[in-house]
């Protein structure tokens, strides 16, 4: 055994060796990667070149589209504008929902989100999904999470090389892929930065959150490792940022963090919401004997769901008596298992604070089920930290509805002013926070509560579907030149 050391030591150490390793390396950077890169990009120019459609080709990467959320209202609303301009333009979605077929994506589409959709939209099934979702990856989660989703892109890529190649999730590194493989023109939407600077920050103050473990932040040896490869990967992040020839981003949040980060020109584009008709939901001007409390969002583990029964919990105390009146009624959809346990977790944590009696889940309703929702609460909440904007904040405003909102992001730099005479909504930031803003809600005069709420339903035309596509069509029309 000593021998082997000393003969693998020496080896190391070797001139010879050295100089094969060196050769090695520069003919693997020099030699086989540019002729991958090549032989790549001249298997799908060939492709492209096979195409008989004299239309031009449109791809956007969108792997969860038929999951109901804000960032698929995005999607849908943003393809709707995207046929009505381009009328010759053929449009592609690279899905990875392949247990649902055309009619039924576009189906719920309708029903859910309140879209209608050009049935001449064409599906192109990925089946290698898994690779971009987080629970693929207990360790090193975002650099799996950005290599699952290039080899994603590589079965898109091999199914369609689009002229345009637009990506609707922040999946940033597909860009490369399409930019210089496939020669597409690329374009993004950005719902929130993969990372930021202020994700750094917490690790470097050794801060346990959602991203940030306790036993990382416990210790000065994980935090400095793990500082360093947040910093790297905000690097590569950046150079595939680069590689948008057009970028939007959804709020003020995502625009200052995006920046820093890339370095470029971006267009804000604030995402579509429901605003018309649910500014014409009925609302009682007198105080209703029952409070039902509406929380809209996805049962995702950012949204902190377990804050807002943490509140409720907080609210009984204060309240007494009267809080028998009030319930908390959380309607979210559910993407996969990992989402429905989520829910099953939260049912225990209610039981375990008592609450069983006061709240109320509401998985994956219809539109008109959630119509039902809005026209029925009283007030409501929105619990995610750093949230990149907040489509249903501003839904329920439309609706009429007092929101309290976590102190950040996009409720609190885009949506919700908080200063006297002009107020729109609430924010709070802890549990106690929550609970003492609900129930100064639950004890204002109805005149003060029935300004806020008109102030806040006029304030929303800002974040229209109209305005959204208007914007979006002007900020994407350079792809199509």
């Amino acid at each position: 055994m000593i021998s082997f050391v000393t003969f693998i030591a020496s080896l190391l150490y070797s001139t010879d060796f050295l100089l094969f390793l060196s050769l090695s390396i520069i003919i693997f950077i020099g030699v086989v990667i540019p002729s991958i890169f090549f032989y790549l990009r001249s298997k799908y120019r060939r492709r492209k070149a096979k195409n008989k459609s004299p239309k031009l080709q449109v791809g956007i990467f969108h792997p969860y589209c038929n999951a109901g959320g804000g960032g698929e209202k995005v999607l849908w609303v943003g393809l709707q504008a995207l046929q009505e301009q381009y009328k010759d333009a053929e449009f592609y979605i690279y899905t990875g929902d392949v247990e649902a077929t055309p009619a039924e994506i576009l189906d719920k589409v309708h029903k859910v989100l309140n879209v209608k959709i050009d049935k001449s939209v064409k599906f192109v099934y990925l089946n290698k999904r898994k690779w971009v979702e987080g629970s693929q990856y207990p360790y090193f989660t975002l650099l799996g999470q950005a290599l699952g989703s290039v080899y994603l892109a590589f079965e898109a890529i091999n199914q369609l090389v689009p002229d345009i190649f637009i990506d609707t999730t922040g999946f940033t590194f597909t860009l490369p892929l399409f930019k210089y493989l496939g020669e597409s023109k690329t374009g993004c939407y950005i719902h929130y930065p993969t990372i930021t600077q202020k994700m750094m920050t917490r690790v470097s103050n050794r801060q346990a959150t959602y991203n940030n473990r306790s036993v990382i932040a416990r210790s000065p040896i994980f935090t400095h490792a793990k500082l360093l490869y947040y910093r790297l990967f905000a690097w590569l992040y950046a150079l595939a940022g680069q590689c948008s020839d057009t970028t939007l981003v959804n709020s003020t949040f995502t625009h200052e963090h995006l920046s820093e980060l890339w370095g470029r020109p971006l267009h804000l584009v604030y995402p579509p919401c429901e605003v018309d008709h649910l500014k014409n939901i009925p609302k009682p001007k007198h105080k209703p004997p029952k409070i039902r409390i509406l929380s809209l969002a996805q049962f995702r583990p950012e949204k902190d769901h377990p804050l807002q029964l943490q509140s409720l919990y907080e609210l009984r105390e204060i309240l007494g008596d009267d809080f028998d009146n009030v319930t908390l009624v959380l309607c979210g959809s559910c993407r996969n298992a990992g989402d429905s346990t989520r829910v099953a977790d939260l049912r225990d944590l209610s039981k375990h604070l008592s609450l069983e009696n006061n709240v109320e889940f509401k998985v994956n309703l219809t539109y008109e089920e959630l119509l039902e929702e809005l026209e029925g609460a009283y007030l409501g909440v929105h619990t995610m930290l750093d949230e990149h904007f907040g489509i249903s904040v501003v839904e329920q405003m439309a609706a009429g509805l007092i929101v309290v909102a976590h102190r950040s992001g996009g409720p609190l730099l885009d949506i919700i002013e908080t200063s006297e005479g002009s107020r729109l909504g609430f924010l709070a930031t802890t549990p106690e926070e929550y609970a003492y803003v609900i129930k100064f809600v639950l004890t204002c005069g109805d005149e003060e509560v029935n300004e806020i709420r008109e102030r806040a339903r006029a304030s929303v035309d800002r974040f229209s579907s109209k305005k959204f596509q208007d914007e979006f069509l002007r900020a994407i029309d350079p792809l199509f030149k």
